[in-house]
């Protein structure tokens, strides 16, 4: 039997086997003596974490938390993981067991460990969802799902830290299945075949790689993996006899060029064998590499030297050379692989590699990325252009085929149904449009969503990892506030086109009186009265106002497309709509505006003649306007010091847009936060607050007022359906004030 990787023995309970423990894992990731003691610290948690759990009576994986936190380190410590990664190692199964709080992690360890294992976790709600027995899901096949799990880690890995420990546990799950019951060997066996073997390819880490697939192999083709390892097994005495007389034979020769080589023999691995023998459909017999020696070299013109010296001493089998020097692999992989007539005319296959090459096809990423999180100086400029390398990196597939509808150039976001099926949406997708991609009847019936446990509400934006749930009624009722743009419900055109399409089934008359009830929402809202309506729905091709209440009604056509072919032709309460004001000067006869001073007028220093492109700050003059002067302008600085009140900041811009001045009033019952959301609202919106008051009324609501300004009418319907959604408003429009006559 091919024993793939050494498995290292972690430490009993003790003390003196731990110390021996963190001897070996300091020496292997050479960490320093404050990092030894850190290691020990996570260790002892664990350890603490396991005594309490096992006195409440409740079990752990294989009986120990610390026995598997610290053989996920062990693993870690061979790909040469720093300290924090390690103690995030040591700790994860604790936490991921509910034994231990990630809030206590985060507290003793800081928030780089808690941040690592709260990723993992993400990562790890595949194994604690993934179905294998369904073989179909939104007409998804298992290997559809399997690029969809995939995509979705490709999409969560922020620290390639994170995808390592994943691995390493992975690594311990299925080293630990053995004795486990069939179902749960092929369960774990199928999930690591599909995700995590690929995923260490990718990475380049081969001495996981190896192992991953080989033991997944065992368990999901138990009889050609047995079939093969006796085949293996029957000829290994004599293959070692004769790759160790091939290796002298090699060595001879190298010798006598360079002193500095290594030449050793290797066992090809099962499953590479059964992939071979598949598929160039072969016999055992005809794959070439299952004798195969490697030779290590220090530069790479000692590789084509030695090519030469292999190929001048044994006959070179045609179309069996591999030059990934040249060429690498998309994983980085660097090697020259050629098969040769041996002695007594059996093939041999010879790897040749510099050390550096080897290092790298052993470790991958690992062998040429260190993390210093927590020392700023390491942590270098390009930190997010090495982040954008590895998700290049992890990009198993260049087409992922036409099985799902995605939207065209938006970013996806990927989530889970209750029974663990992963669902791809566009960035910025909600529990309805989840709704409707599962099924157009969930969504019909949707009445409320639970995301990973907890209630939200329907326009709630969904995360990667999370996990959805629909809660539904008995029968199809969609609402026509879902296509409301502003409201927020629906992102993805299908979602959208399923609701349009209920609606227009429906009854004639109720789409014209829900339309007509939408749009007087939406102008009284406004504070807007729309005049010469038929004209406006001759612009839609309706014949009058009932034709376009009917279209909005059945979903056909907005409130907010009506707003938008209304412009120009609505009067506010019989006025004409409050020209629109600008909220910049221009620079001289540019092209450039400067903003902060409003519509003032503005003039450049003579003292400085600022340019645009230059920082520049704006002096409030008595009766010249603002002047304008370089932000280092000594004139400035001297009169910053002076009056510093009338120094302004001003910035260059392009042509600004027309903004049109409003007040709006907000309706509510008061609590504590309520002004600082209103504010906090409008200042991401990136509008800014002129005046604003607050009164209580005699029916316990309190009357919000205040000032801004909006570039049309869409902005404004945002705004107010934005305010609408805080807790506790009641109602939010816009708020049209009264004349001294009585006349609005």
């Amino acid at each position: 039997m091919v024993q793939v990787r050494e498995i290292h023995a972690t430490p009993a309970q003790g003390p003196a086997d731990l110390n021996l423990w963190l001897d070996k894992i300091v020496d292997k990731c050479q960490l320093d003596m404050p990092s030894r003691k850190r290691l020990r610290q996570a260790a002892n948690l664990a350890k603490e974490t396991e005594v309490n759990a096992s006195l409440v009576g409740e079990s752990v994986f294989r009986g120990s938390i610390l026995q598997m936190g610290l053989e996920i380190a062990d693993i870690l410590s061979d790909l040469r993981m720093d300290c924090e990664g390690l103690q995030a190692g040591i700790l994860y199964r604790a936490v991921r067991e509910g034994k231990l709080s990630i809030n206590v992690v985060s507290e003793r360890f800081g928030d780089t460990v808690a941040t690592l294992i709260s990723n993992v976790l993400r990562m790890a709600v595949i194994s604690g969802l993934r179905n294998d027995s369904v073989q179909n899901v939104l007409g998804q096949d298992a290997s559809q799902q399997a690029n969809k799990v995939r995509e979705m880690l490709v999409s969560v890995i922020d620290d390639v830290r994170v995808a390592l420990i994943k691995l390493a546990e992975r690594t311990c799950a299925i080293r630990m299945v053995k004795t486990a019951p069939e179902e749960k060997r092929r369960q774990v066996a199928r999930e690591i075949f599909d995700v995590y073997a690929p995923l260490a390819d990718r990475l380049g880490i081969g001495q996981l790689k190896w192992e991953l697939e080989d033991l997944a192999f065992r368990y999901l083709e138990a009889d050609e993996y047995q079939q093969i390892a006796r085949l293996l097994d029957e000829r290994r005495i004599d293959r070692q006899q004769y790759i160790d007389s091939a290796i002298a034979t090699i060595k001879d020769e190298l010798n006598q060029i360079n002193n500095r080589n290594e030449v050793t023999g290797r066992a090809k691995h099962i499953y590479s064998i059964w992939r071979k023998m598949h598929r160039k459909d072969i016999g055992f017999s005809q794959v070439y590499d299952i004798r195969a020696i490697r030779v290590l070299v220090p530069a790479v013109s000692d590789c084509y030297a030695v090519l030469g010296i292999v190929h001048s001493k044994w006959r070179n089998i045609p179309n069996e050379f591999d030059d990934y020097i040249a060429s690498p692999k998309e994983n980085g992989y660097q090697s020259l692989h050629t098969a040769v007539i041996g002695p007594g005319r059996k093939v041999v296959e010879i790897q040749i590699r510099t050390y550096e090459m080897h290092e790298e096809s052993e470790l991958g990423i690992c062998a040429h990325w260190q993390y210093k999180a927590g020392d700023s100086s390491a942590a270098d400029d390009n930190y997010e252009g090495k982040i954008a390398w590895l998700r290049q990196v992890l990009e198993w597939h260049e087409n992922l085929g036409d099985f799902i509808e995605l939207e065209s150039g938006s970013e996806q976001v990927y989530v889970f149904t209750p029974e663990g099926h992963i669902i791809d949406l566009p960035l910025g997708a909600t529990p309805i449009d989840f709704a409707y991609r599962v099924h157009t009847q969930i969504g019909h019936r949707c009445r409320g969503a639970k995301v990973n446990g907890d209630i939200v509400s329907l326009n709630a934006t969904l995360k990667t990892g999370d996990q959805v749930e629909i809660i539904t009624g008995k029968r199809d009722a969609p609402r026509r506030d879902w296509l409301v743009e502003s409201l927020g419900y629906l992102q993805t055109t299908r979602a959208r086109a399923r609701v349009q399409q209920w609606f227009r089934t429906q009854n004639r008359e109720q789409n014209i009186e829900a339309g007509q009830r939408i749009l007087n929402r939406e102008t009284r809202h406004l504070g807007i009265d729309l005049a010469q309506l038929d004209t406006i729905a001759s612009k839609f091709n309706k014949q009058n106002s009932e034709g376009l209440y009917a279209a909005i009604g059945a979903g056909d056509i907005s409130s907010t497309q009506v707003i938008r072919a209304a412009q120009g032709t609505w009067v506010v309460a019989g006025r004409p709509t409050p020209s629109p004001q600008s909220n910049a000067s221009r620079y001289a006869d540019t092209a450039f505006y400067i903003y902060g001073v409003g519509n003032l007028l503005t003039r450049v220093a003579h003292c400085c003649a600022p340019q645009p492109g230059d920082a520049i700050c704006g002096y409030l003059t008595a009766k010249r306007g603002v002047t304008i002067h370089r932000a280092d302008c000594g004139a400035l600085l001297r009169l910053q010091a002076e009056e510093p009140r009338r120094v302004l900041k001003v910035t260059w811009g392009g042509t600004p847009e027309l903004r049109y001045p409003v007040k709006i009033q907000v309706s509510s019952y008061d609590r504590a936060g309520l002004l600082r959301d209103i504010t906090g609202l409008i200042d991401r919106e990136g509008l800014y607050i002129g005046s604003l008051n607050s009164v209580e009324t005699d029916d316990g609501l309190v009357q919000t007022g205040f000032s801004t300004e909006v570039v049309n009418m869409e902005a404004l319907s945002r705004l107010l359906s934005k305010l609408c959604q805080i807790d506790n408003v009641v109602d939010a429009c816009r708020l049209v004030e009264e004349t001294p006559d009585g006349e609005h």
